[in-house]
């Protein structure tokens, strides 16, 4: 079994039912939600006019035995650096937050599961559309 790391986009997309995300998961042995994965929902939320029902929701999903929610440790900041730099020397950025996503999949050695394609510039990371 392989862990994920969940993006907000493919959060969004599990919600509503998506089966390319719902069989994501169903493969898996853990799923790990970044802490700014969690910022970014949370914003969202606030945006909206249902944040309370939104985050029971959340609570819930995040409730699973199977799912893990990370923090930002001293290696995840070292990952950021070497991601951001390395974007940096090949012309290629990638939105901020996101650089954080990315490091915190490398340094859980999880499979990205997101719909956004600027994370293929990343290098080593592993998204799941390389894997199907």
């Amino acid at each position: 079994m392989r862990a994920v790391l969940l993006d907000t986009n493919a959060y969004a997309k599990y919600l509503g039912g998506d089966p390319r995300v719902l069989d994501a998961l169903a493969a898996s042995g853990l799923v790990y939600m970044s802490v700014v994965v969690l910022g970014e929902l949370f914003l969202g939320f606030r945006s909206g006019s249902r944040e309370r029902e939104n985050r029971r929701t959340l609570e819930t999903f995040l409730a699973k035995p199977a799912v893990r929610v990370l923090d930002a440790t001293r290696e995840t900041a070292d990952y950021f650096g070497l991601i951001k730099s390395s974007l940096r020397k090949a012309g290629q950025p990638i939105p901020l937050n996101d650089v954080w996503i990315a490091a915190h999949a490398l340094e859980t050695s999880s499979v990205l599961v997101t719909y956004d394609a600027h994370f293929k510039v990343v290098p080593g990371l592993r998204t799941w559309d390389e894997l199907v």
